[in-house]
């Protein structure tokens, strides 16, 4: 089989409600669209009722709520039919655990370190806590062990179907090791030989495969001992005394210790994704967890059902270069003749690069999504903004300070248990040696916190020989840092740990316990850095800060606030040179706002002393609609109000209840993920109740008919320069290197919040319709509300980068100059390659520019004097732009109001490159 070219993906998300089948018949949507790739969420078994398939239960076969196997083969020969691909979303990092579907983890809990799981998931079996020696922590409990015990919900059943007992509690299931049947089965005369025969297990070689045999012959005599067993089930009663001790005393010998949810921020031994407890880590970097998670993915592609992978939360892993370079050895040795590319979602900081040693084709593209934030920012606009937000808020207008808060509150919550494995891992480290061993705990706690506090990327990748000069500039920054927040007294600690986390190689050390223990505590700092960094950012401080929305979201430098027209020239041509084929995001399932609610928000920052002007007045108008004077606060109304300005519809007529109902949604979310004023651990319902009501009263009521119409106002007054910047991205996206990858239903315009609203059902149909409608350019800017003119663009596009894939893919990347009236709010550049040029240009800060309009079009006259100039002699044959709306001759500079002048965007092919 053929490696299909890579020139635009197409991403979906699969669930019960929009399975394998269900995308069938959109195939040729995309491929008329232009789409050359479609790119799948996680399709493998995941937990009944996934929205989202991360949180997979069985990674050897296809998930059967989307259709199972059958139904991808037929979506494969769909795209086949249209010389499409697909790449596929791989889940490497974790499992779902819990609740009573993941077989794996099932068996480790009823076998504990004698199952063949045992070293699949990341288990510290060794906790310094006497408490769990040997035993896993299961923070499951919606109560006090105790308590749970006493009322009667954890409860002791039986499986007839499989003989096997086990507790139950609520949607949860803890297996009971069959060596402890005998004691449930007590010495009734009926079931004493099975009692008998299970006791005999403690003293036999073969334990696991001779309790398989034990637990099915009790199946098979399931129903002429049911009755006896049920009546030993009601002496595990935990609600009499006598059942109460006996159910615990059962349960004190499993491999797991119940407990409270609330347990698991400090008690934690074993990795979880973040701090989410029905998600736990496992162990890619040995090989037979490597084979049995990827098993079924090999298959597939083994059989060219699959065209390329995207790996999800590569900075999880215990070696993600490790983990890359044995990947690509093994697709490549599946796949001879084909190139299957592999990217990576990694979250990069600012100046950090991919690594270009782990052999992946570049990342998933978030960092483009804040390149062109960047780029539509006013830098202008920072200081009376962050003014505002200070002066109603008290709270801190530089990010990173609001970050760092954030930092430290998840360190010593949420990730507490985290930390202090890795804190123990090092004291381990300085005991080892007769110079630190004097080095206490709390030492190692207070100069390890600051130095994760100040650390400027998610993680490093320490190997056995030591950091690298990437890595240890970032660490040298973070210790830098966390020197002007400890005591001088604490810094000779941390230059322990710089010596410790990498500035030693633990090659150097002798093989054994020294090099072992050394190993794990960098692995261990590495796997916490990067969950410290996204909780604190991501899932805090975005909810907390809004300076301007537009410049929090994941991937985002958000202590930026705008950046050279030259960074983004530079960027674009660092791509082509190391990673041609990354892809380009403008839109994922993981944003906190669609793509035009933050084109939208980012036009603020040109217009920032108005927007402070109407948030004053706006704030008076919101008096009467407030329960009490400090509900919401000051940050969440201002927050809450950049929210509606950026997300309001463009067609909302007088029915906002469906809209509401989207906005509290985001609400509640927001305001749990901030931690000031509520919780997901402790949700404040007083305070919830009464944002909710006030945000009910202000889009659904008569007396916040005044507000909701000023509020309305402002939106369609920054809605035009809005839906130009949202133009001028998506095509960016398409034309600078690397790979566009469109987010599903994005082709129209997206004003869609954080998930679960970005992931609403998509009107494919009204998608399909549009785009088999002739294009006619005035039709599409009268009605540019409607989101057709965005997707008009993104087709014509794309069909140039089918005509022209080698133009797109190699072509050299020149910025070009522009000078005249206006030439900072221009975008221009230009590809080549073999004789065959491109021309690029967009408007960027143009809300003046369109001087209250209502179309997203600058008026020709408006440029006066702004032109590009040429780096080459042009030809004398006319170029023609999108559309093939009129034709220019170059010369050595071409007008901004001849480029600029029929349709608000633009890309020139010279005339060799098009039909006749």
């Amino acid at each position: 089989m053929k490696t299909l070219p890579l020139r635009a993906t197409q991403r979906l998300q699969f669930h019960k409600g929009f399975t394998l089948d269900d995308a069938v018949p959109l195939v040729p949507y995309f491929a008329e669209l232009g789409i050359s790739h479609l790119y799948a969420s996680p399709l493998l078994s995941a937990r009944a009722g996934s929205m989202h398939g991360y949180d997979v239960v069985d990674p050897t076969r296809v998930n059967p709520e989307l259709g199972g196997e059958p139904a991808l083969r037929r979506l494969v020969a769909a795209l086949r039919e249209h010389d499409m691909g697909l790449i596929l979303d791989i889940v490497s990092n974790h499992m779902a655990v819990g609740g009573a579907d993941n077989p794996w983890w099932l068996d480790l809990l009823e076998w504990g370190r004698l199952s063949p799981y045992s070293e699949f998931f990341d288990i510290q079996w060794h906790s310094p806590d006497p408490l769990l020696k040997g035993q896993l922590l299961m923070p499951f409990l919606g109560s006090d062990y105790g308590e749970a015990l006493q009322t009667g919900t954890l409860t002791l059943h039986f499986d007839a179907v499989h003989g096997a007992f086990y507790v139950e509690h609520y949607e949860h299931r803890f297996p009971i090791c069959p060596r402890d049947y005998a004691l449930i089965l007590g010495s009734d005369e009926t079931l004493k030989p099975l009692a008998d025969r299970f006791a005999a297990l403690a003293y036999q070689d073969d334990t696991y495969a001779e309790a398989a045999w034990l637990k099915q012959a009790l199946a098979e005599r399931a129903t002429e001992v049911l009755a006896a067993i049920e009546d030993r089930l009601t002496q595990f009663d935990g609600r009499q005394p006598e059942g109460f001790n006996r159910l615990h005393q059962l349960l004190e010998q499993q491999a797991y210790r119940l407990a409270s949810w609330r347990t698991a921020a400090d008690d934690i031994n074993w990795r979880r994704f973040f701090d989410v407890n029905e998600l736990g880590g496992l162990r890619v970097e040995r090989t037979a967890v490597f084979e049995a998670t990827h098993g079924k993915i090999f298959e597939l592609i083994s059989e060219g059902l699959v065209d390329g992978l995207r790996i999800d939360h590569i900075d999880g892993l215990a070696d993600p270069r490790g983990y890359c370079r044995k990947l690509r050895r093994r697709v490549d040795a599946l796949a001879p003749g084909r190139h299957l590319p592999i990217f990576v979602e990694k979250i990069l900081g600012e100046g950090e690069t991919l690594r270009e040693d782990w052999c992946v084709d570049g990342t998933t593209g978030y960092e483009f999504m804040d390149q062109l934030s960047l780029l539509q920012h006013q830098p202008d606009g920072f200081a009376p903004l962050a003014e505002l937000w200070t002066r109603h808020t008290e709270r801190p207008s530089a990010f990173i300070e609001e970050a760092r808060l954030a930092r430290q509150q998840i360190l010593n919550g949420s990730l507490g248990g985290d930390f202090e494995s890795v804190a123990q891992a090092l004291l381990q480290v300085a005991r080892d040696d007769v110079m630190t061993r004097d080095l206490t705990l709390g030492a190692i706690r207070r100069a390890l916190q600051e130095l994760i506090v100040h650390f400027p990327v998610y993680r490093t990748y320490i190997s056995a020989l030591g950091r690298s000069a990437a890595d240890d500039a970032v660490f040298q920054q973070a210790m830098d840092g966390a020197r002007t927040t400890l005591s001088e007294g604490d810094w000779p600690v941390l230059d322990h740990l710089e010596k410790s986390l990498g500035g030693q190689p633990w090659r150097q050390r002798p093989v054994g316990r020294e090099r072992k223990i050394l190993k794990h505590a960098c692995v261990r700092f590495q796997q916490l850095t990067s969950p410290a960094a996204a909780k604190a950012v991501e899932d805090t401080a975005f909810y907390r800060s809004a300076v301007l929305l537009s410049r929090n979201d994941v991937g985002f430098s958000t202590e930026q606030f705008s950046a050279p027209l030259t960074e983004f020239h530079s960027i674009n041509q660092q791509r082509l040179e190391a990673f041609p084929d990354n892809l380009l995001a403008t839109a994922t399932h993981d944003h906190k706002r669609g793509e035009d609610t933050r084109a939208r928000l980012a036009v603020l920052s040109e217009c920032a002393d108005w927007y402070v002007e109407q948030v004053e007045q706006w704030r008076t108008l919101a008096a009467p609609l407030r329960s009490d004077a400090d509900t919401p606060s000051a940050g969440d109304e201002l927050i809450l109000y950049q929210v509606l300005l950026g997300s309001w519809p463009l067609d909302q007529g007088d029915d906002f209840d469906g809209y509401q109902q989207r906005l509290w949604q985001w609400q509640q979310k927001a305001l749990r993920e901030a931690k000031l004023n509520s919780s997901w651990s402790a949700p404040n319902d007083a305070y919830e109740q009464g944002v909710e009501a006030f945000l009910s009263r202000l889009l659904l009521s008569e007396e916040g008919r005044t507000l909701r119409t000023a509020i309305a106002a402002a939106a369609q007054a920054i809605a035009p320069a809005g839906a130009l910047n949202g133009l001028a991205q998506s095509l960016l996206r398409m034309t600078v290197p690397g790979v566009p990858d469109l987010y599903q239903g994005a082709e129209f315009w997206d004003f869609s919040l954080v998930d679960p609203d970005n992931r609403r059902p998509v009107d494919f149909s009204a998608r399909q319709r549009a785009l088999e409608t002739p294009t006619d350019i005035g039709e599409l800017l009268f009605n540019w509300r409607d989101g057709r003119i965005k997707q008009a663009v993104i087709a014509q596009v794309l069909a140039l980068r089918k005509a022209q894939p080698e133009l797109f893919r190699n072509g050299t990347y020149t910025p070009l100059e522009v000078v005249g009236q206006h030439a900072e709010r221009v975008v221009a550049f230009c590809r080549e390659h073999q004789g065959k040029r491109l021309l690029v240009v967009v408007p960027r800060w143009s809300h003046h520019l369109l001087e209250n309009g209502v179309y997203p079009q600058i008026n020709a006259q408006v440029w006066g004097d702004t032109r590009l100039k040429l780096p080459f002699a042009a030809p004398t044959q006319n170029w023609k732009g999108l559309f093939h709306t009129g034709a220019v001759t170059p010369d050595k500079e071409l007008l901004i109001s001849t480029a600029l002048g029929d349709f608000p965007v633009n890309v020139f092919i010279n005339p060799d490159d098009q039909e006749s």
